[in-house]
């Protein structure tokens, strides 16, 4: 089970902030356990990249590193370029760790579940933690709590002067509740099987 892969990621030996420890071991569990793809596929991040995550963070598992290369990685969908420039245009504090972010989020948004669960997060709370942490100039431009993929993929639009809403303003728009409705729902991590992965997780 991905939960299982989580625990063993974070009872392992490593240094970083605890925060961003539990933010990246949920990335990297729930991308282990939903398919085959490689590591680098599944967060957007290089080889390169990934093996500087896992050396600071998850020393103890150098299996998560196993035959990596960057070709393993391009992108997938045409905005997932833009969506990472924006999060690294709102990062708060110019740490490499946000520059990683950008890339797992962007690539985490791809999917079709709230992106806190496609993050394998605990619930939308660590979400908006890591936005108010880490991206605190988009945190505060959703000063109402729009859905963040909703809220992501908007301001993409606006930047390109696309109108997107259906209403001048949100309070008379019949959308409202889809943009800011409830994000209910259990994390991924516990419903999601350990695939066939080639990469074999070791921590000691």
């Amino acid at each position: 089970m991905a939960k299982h892969i989580y625990s063993r990621l974070m009872a392992g030996t490593g240094s970083g902030d605890p925060f961003d420890r539990h933010l990246f071991a949920c990335a990297i569990a729930i991308t282990l356990g939903e398919s085959r793809r490689p590591l680098t596929a599944g967060l957007g991040l290089s080889a390169f990249n990934l093996a500087a995550l896992v050396g600071r963070y998850f020393p103890s598992a150098p299996g998560l590193l196993a035959g990596l290369s960057d070709e393993d990685d391009e992108c997938l969908a045409p905005e997932e370029p833009d969506l990472r420039a924006l999060l690294i245009e709102h990062r708060t504090r110019g740490l490499v760790e946000e520059e990683w972010l950008a890339h797992v989020i962007a690539r985490r948004s791809l999917g079709a579940n709230h992106l806190w669960q496609d993050l394998g997060l605990t619930g939308r709370a660590d979400l908006s933690g890591l936005m108010r942490r880490h991206f605190v100039g988009l945190a505060e431009l959703n000063s109402r709590d729009m859905k963040w993929k909703k809220f992501f993929y908007r301001e993409l639009c606006q930047r390109e002067g696309v109108i997107i809403c259906k209403s001048p303003n949100c309070e008379v728009c019949t959308d409202f509740a889809i943009c800011f409705g409830a994000e209910d729902g259990a994390s991924l991590l516990s419903a999601t099987p350990l695939s066939q992965s080639r990469h074999c997780l070791v921590v000691v």
